[in-house]
């Protein structure tokens, strides 16, 4: 990963995310699963290699090529979201995973605020 700091600021707002869960459910349980949703929703967003799914969808099952590592290196240099290119399937993808892991999460988390 090229930027640590976005990956610790992540970190950061996820354990700030645990303890508000902590203080309003009393839960262990629920902080718990908080913490483990986040990391592996923070690890699905900051850990993949770009280089290798930066590109489009059917392009994902064959090897990155020389010119397209070079084209990666060149676009990390470029900073913020500006160099992500977008694409319909991937953004599809990731809506669908993260809005039902977080559709869930957030029902695991309310069942007790609801009581």
């Amino acid at each position: 990963m090229a930027n640590d700091a976005v990956f610790r600021s992540s970190l950061v707002c996820l354990a700030v995310v645990v303890v508000l869960v902590g203080i309003c459910t009393q839960s262990l349980k629920k902080m718990t699963v908080t913490y483990l949703v986040g990391v592996v929703g923070i690890g699905g967003v900051l850990l993949p290699d770009w280089g290798y799914f930066d590109r489009d969808f059917s392009r994902w099952w064959s090897p990155v090529t020389v010119e397209e590592r070079a084209s990666a290196i060149a676009t990390a240099q470029r900073s913020g979201l500006a160099r992500f290119k977008r694409y319909p399937m991937r953004l599809a993808a990731y809506a669908t995973i993260y809005g039902f892991a977080l559709y869930k999460w957030w029902r695991f988390v309310s069942t007790e605020l609801e009581d």
